[in-house]
């Protein structure tokens, strides 16, 4: 007799998995569980490359790990009010009712609390490189990060002299910075030679060629790799007793899951309820100006400290921004604080061309201690959370679509994930 042939098993079908969020953050997610052979579907309203982190400086900034709750900051508060020129605004009408927040935040301003954020948020931006070189070597395009590193520059010895004792905290976590006089920032960035005379060089700092086609690549690296890119909003969560079961959008299409993924930035605080967070997350805007033809070479990134921007050269201009403003929940974007970035900008380099200048502005998600939120949902095992980064969405991205890979597949984290926790804002007694 001829023996039975054994029966063709059906492959094993992979798990399904969502992720509310197709930013940096969230095709960061996409792809690392797409690594752990997840069927992965991605949705955001917006086209890819459009989101937040479009309109940051797009710097991959390693040692910025020191909270924007810097001593002092409570005395700066009425000139936030009165001078809407600065590079840090508040809104008057605003201040009602963000108050809450700014008290958590106010609090961060111990030095005590300060050290720990940073060594907090160091244990994520040492492995910033690392986490994005296998998403980065699966894509075509090989200069999608830069290698030069960052420039600051300071109008007076007392700007750099006030860095001091955050450049010390910063060395000590094992972030470099070197001191540079007017000759060394003449060399490095001719075109503001006799502008400033003092100066830092962050050079473990590196930044993108350009923030949409950055997003827009991995996007497309994640599609090739037989993800599925969704344009819609998504509504709601769908519950299985204390499980998701799946998401449904706003036109009623509904995508089943055996993981999601929350990474949507403030549009993150509309699940809430549903993930059982009590989470104070605001929406900040920064405001960036776009010159196509700028006329004036800008070789490296280069924040101007006493101005509160940046000039960030890319592929499709010169970017200028970086310019804050506490605004309030849905409030309509104050294109004026781009104008008055362009003025600043313009005062430095003269040259500068203003044809076909496009105005952005990006909600960073902030914290009150500006570290963002990488945990499990507390109320469906199966949901996981990644937002709040702030200003550093960019920056964490790749580390966070690691950690919260470890977490999907039950993996322990090289990193200690209870600094980052949603639950850190509960009220414990009462208090936060």
């Amino acid at each position: 007799m001829t023996p039975a042939q054994p029966v063709a098993q059906a492959p094993f079908p992979a798990e399904k998995a969502v992720v509310v969020g197709g930013g940096i953050v969230g095709v960061c997610c996409a792809l690392y569980l797409q690594r752990e052979g997840y069927a992965v579907t991605l949705i955001d309203p917006a086209a890819a490359g459009d989101s937040t982190a479009k309109w940051s400086c797009g710097q991959m900034a390693v040692s910025e790990v020191i909270p924007l709750s810097k001593p002092g900051i409570l005395k700066k508060i009425p000139g936030w009010l009165l001078d809407q020129k600065g590079p840090l605004a508040l809104r008057p009408g605003a201040l009602p009712g963000i108050l809450p927040w700014f008290l958590r935040f106010l609090a961060c301003a111990r030095h005590s609390k300060i050290v720990e954020i940073a060594e907090d948020m160091a244990t994520l931006t040492h492995q910033v490189y690392e986490d994005y070189a296998p998403l980065l070597a699966a894509c075509p395009d090989k200069t999608l990060m830069g290698q030069r590193p960052i420039i600051e520059v300071f109008d007076t010895p007392a700007g750099l002299e006030h860095e001091r004792e955050h450049l010390a905290l910063r060395q000590a976590l094992g972030f470099k910075s070197e001191v540079l006089d007017a000759a060394a920032i003449s060399d490095l960035e001719p075109s503001l030679a006799g502008r400033f005379s003092h100066g830092l060089l962050f050079s473990d700092w590196r930044a993108v060629s350009d923030t949409k086609g950055f997003i827009a690549a991995l996007t497309q690296s994640f599609l090739d790799q037989g993800g599925v890119r969704v344009r819609g909003q998504v509504k709601r969560i769908d519950e299985v007793a204390d499980r998701a079961s799946g998401v449904t959008l706003a036109d009623g299409q509904r995508y089943a899951a055996d993981q999601v993924v929350i990474a949507a930035g403030t549009g993150s605080r509309q699940f809430f309820e549903q993930i059982g967070a009590q989470v104070p997350l605001a929406g900040i805007a920064g405001y960036q100006v776009l010159l196509p033809t700028p006329g004036v070479e800008i070789r490296h990134s280069v924040i101007y400290a006493d101005g509160g921007f940046c000039f960030s050269p890319m592929s499709r201009g010169l970017q200028i921004g970086g310019t804050i403003e506490f605004a309030g929940p849905n409030a309509e974007p104050n294109f004026k604080r781009a104008d008055i970035i362009l003025e600043k900008a313009r005062k430095i380099l003269p040259r500068l061309q203003l044809d076909k200048v496009e105005y952005g502005v990006g909600y960073r998600p902030f914290l009150p201690d500006t570290k963002p939120v990488i945990d499990r949902s507390s109320r469906l095992s199966n949901v996981f959370l990644a937002f709040g980064h702030g200003q550093l969405g960019l920056t964490l991205g790749a580390t966070t679509g690691r950690l919260i890979t470890d977490l999907v597949v039950g993996r322990k984290p090289a990193q200690d994930l209870t600094p980052f926790s949603a639950q850190r804002f509960a009220l414990v007694g009462g208090h936060a």
